[in-house]
């Protein structure tokens, strides 16, 4: 068995250091540790996304200040290495450095001074320019210390707090009178209280009213001033909830504590619940912390291998939606597993159908390219090293997912192992819908019914102007 080899190394003692004994390293530096050097400079309003001409991104980038943090961690973990302390520096800063950088440093021993104390040359460059150069002085250890060659470690900036954002837009506006559906747990019940309580909405309790005036007694929490309609089990609380709607008498549902199918079988009838011209879809919006703004994928809960033409609805949906979030002219990647038409894949078809689709008006309001594969849909890094040019690569605002299963996926992944926090939104139907899941913390609901909140603001205001 083939086992992968830990190279070890020691650190350089003031008693080893002689003038003219130097380091080197050279790496290419990513967005994430771009902004990271913006960070520990104080320069945090010196990246951004900077754009060429034509209007392509170019790169996230940091002037070169930030390169202060590149001299100090090759005096502390190459020369001389762990146990070393930097006493000071004197460095000039020329230009910028960008993701994709390739960066090459070198600190030379100059002179050794009394107390342990030595001068350093230092000099951080990309090609021939020079972005850092100058002395630093460091107290070199003094004992021996035997370390592995350990990568830096993976750091993950919250770029945005979308959800706070989201909120903000919020206030001020009149309470939403949202119809929750058979509230009889804990969570289905406090989570549209709370919201009730922040003055997103006035709830509508649809369900068996004795057990969940029990649940609110043992939560200890006043149902006082909530609005009920009786309903004598789950099934029966769905068909009300959704008849509310169509009589205008709510704005919007939110599912409580009954199955997402059970819920969406009373919304979906033709003929009594609440279908409209479009193909019902879900959107889930995250909040990804190494992301740099708010990112919908769609539809990973209902559709579960939809048809072109549903694509067209379910993209239609996200891009109204953005416009609700405040995004003028959302960038929608279509996903697929490659980015170049492959007449086998089916998705990639699609894609390239659903763009030309969007060129002769038949999808409007957002920019759309495909197929593209996630990491170029999201890193700006990975679709110029494939040499992508195109305005949504990099900076997806949605990512429209082939089928159900891949959309999962994808969104749970980005819950689990990002850390995204994620609000979710039924569209396409008269009345915006909330799916909670168990699994969702109170900030995860609260999201979502300001997303719904937002979403029925805006009809509210469609409606009072259409003539």
């Amino acid at each position: 068995m083939n086992e992968k080899k830990v190279r070890t190394f020691e650190n350089t003692t003031y008693e080893q250091l002689q003038p003219g004994a130097s380091a080197s390293i050279h790496r290419r530096v990513s967005a994430t540790e771009v902004e990271a050097l913006a960070l520990v400079s104080g320069d945090v309003d010196s990246f951004h996304l900077d754009a060429d001409a034509d209007g392509t991104p170019d790169a996230v980038v940091a002037k070169a200040v930030g390169g202060e943090a590149i001299v100090s961690g090759m005096l502390t973990r190459r020369l001389p290495g762990p146990g070393t302390t930097v006493l000071r520096h004197d460095l000039r800063f020329d230009g910028v450095i960008a993701a994709g950088d390739e960066l090459t440093g070198t600190v030379t021993v100059v002179e050794k001074l009394p107390e342990n104390r030595v001068l350093f040359d230092c000099v951080v460059a990309r090609g021939e320019q020079v972005l850092v150069e100058g002395r630093a002085l460091v107290r070199a250890p003094t004992e021996r210390i035997r370390y592995s060659n350990v990568a830096t470690p993976e750091m993950i900036l919250r770029r945005t707090d979308a959800f706070a954002a989201l909120m903000r837009r919020c206030e001020g506006l009149e309470p939403v009178r949202c119809a929750i559906v058979h509230p009889c747990d804990r969570d289905s019940l406090l989570g549209p209280l709370e919201a009730a309580r922040r003055g997103l909405i006035a709830p509508v309790l649809v369900g068996p009213r004795a057990r969940i005036r029990a649940v609110a007694q043992a939560e200890g929490v006043d149902l006082s001033g909530c609005e009920f309609v009786d309903a004598e089990h789950s099934h029966a609380a769905a068909i009300q909830a959704v008849a509310l709607a169509r009589e205008g008498r709510v704005e919007a549902l939110m599912k409580g504590s009954l199955h997402t199918d059970e819920l969406m079988a009373a919304v979906v009838p033709s003929a009594t619940g609440l279908r409209t011209a479009r193909r019902i879809s879900h959107v889930f919006v995250l909040d990804v912390p190494a992301y740099p703004r708010p990112l919908m994928v769609t539809d990973a809960a209902i559709n579960i291998q939809p048809s072109l033409k549903d694509k067209v609805d379910i993209v239609q949906n996200a891009i109204d939606l953005a416009h609700v979030l405040g995004i003028a002219q959302p960038k929608v990647a279509i996903l697929a597993a490659v980015e170049t038409v492959n007449a086998d894949m089916p998705s990639t078809l699609d894609a390239a159908a659903l763009c030309k689709m969007a060129d002769r008006g038949q999808i409007t309001g957002g920019l759309l390219d495909g197929p593209l594969a996630f990491d170029n849909a999201i890193s700006i890094e990975a679709a110029r090293t494939k040499k992508i040019v195109s305005l949504v690569a990099g900076q997806a605002d949605i990512l429209l997912v082939p089928d159900l299963e891949s959309g999962n996926m994808v969104a749970k992944q980005l819950q689990y192992l990002a850390g995204a926090d994620s609000a979710g939104i039924v569209l396409g139907t008269r009345v915006p819908i909330v799916l909670t899941s168990r699994a969702d913390n109170v900030r995860t609901r609260l999201a979502s019914t300001a997303v719904m909140a937002l979403v029925a603001h805006a009809r509210r205001v469609a409606a009072a102007t259409k003539p």
